[in-house]
């Protein structure tokens, strides 16, 4: 196991040397330790100066852990003329009871069901050329009002108050481009933006990986309000059409 504390040095101008040992002990103690990850699992894993209580105080720090992220990447894993894409995706993991912040029930692609857990949303860099990700920026997905009030059941509707097929009469055009962001897409586009301003152009970043559930028009727009092109994968009944290319014909 090569020297972990030596590869943290780089991060020794955003935290202090207290909390950079302590966090060599825990990542010695999870790289070691089998079954579920706890604050309890991890203090019997370490060694001396890492009890309970460190591992408490170790957690209630206030950390830049985007900046931390950033500066072991840079230091430790960048390759100059490798290419690199920024992918986002949502993780849950699953949580029992109900005193921890932020524990809703959410979908899990491993469970196919929804569970009870912590969401979470991350911002990897992914290289081309090696075929890894590095994760760099991660936020906790907390559900809004809205969101909690739409998963209540919904009532059935009159058969006489349900639209017809076809487009309604008199309806007009609208802009695609103008579109109304969801607290989901408010969310990562804020966290694109962060992130641009951390890294500073230091790696040109072009497109944006997502998985189907990004894959409409209302994320197109966000990831272009961050200059970005969204790469993902359309619903299965998408309708596609060449632009038309060709001059307007004069009427007679």
């Amino acid at each position: 196991m090569p020297d972990i504390l030596s590869l943290l040095q780089c991060l020794l101008p955003q935290i202090n040397a207290t909390t950079m040992r302590q966090l060599n002990q825990i990542i010695i103690a999870m790289l070691g330790m089998s079954g579920r990850v706890t604050m309890l699992g991890i203090a019997r894993w370490t060694g001396d100066g890492g009890s309970y209580r460190t591992m408490g105080r170790f957690f209630s720090t206030v950390i830049p852990w985007t900046t931390l992220f950033w500066l072991f990447f840079r230091q430790h894993l960048w390759r100059k003329n490798d290419v690199y894409l920024l992918a986002g995706d949502e993780v849950v993991v699953s949580k029992s009871g109900k005193q921890t912040y932020g524990v809703d029930r959410f979908f899990s692609s491993l469970a196919s069901k929804p569970i009870n857990g912590l969401s979470f949303f991350v911002l990897s860099l992914v290289s081309v050329e090696e075929r890894q990700s590095f994760p760099i920026k991660i936020k906790q997905v907390i559900k809004s009002d809205e969101e909690i009030s739409s998963l209540s059941p919904i009532k059935k509707v009159n058969s006489q108050e349900k639209r017809g097929k076809g487009r309604p009469k008199g309806s007009k055009n609208k802009n695609k481009t103008e579109v109304i962001l969801t607290s989901e897409l408010l969310l990562i586009k804020k966290m694109i933006s962060s992130l641009f301003e951390l890294i500073a152009q230091f790696i040109p970043l072009t497109y944006l990986v997502v998985d189907g559930h990004f894959g409409n028009n209302n994320a197109l727009q966000m990831a272009r309000q961050v200059n970005l092109h969204i790469i993902s994968k359309l619903r299965h009944d998408s309708a596609l059409y060449i632009p038309y290319e060709h001059p307007k014909l004069l009427r007679s």
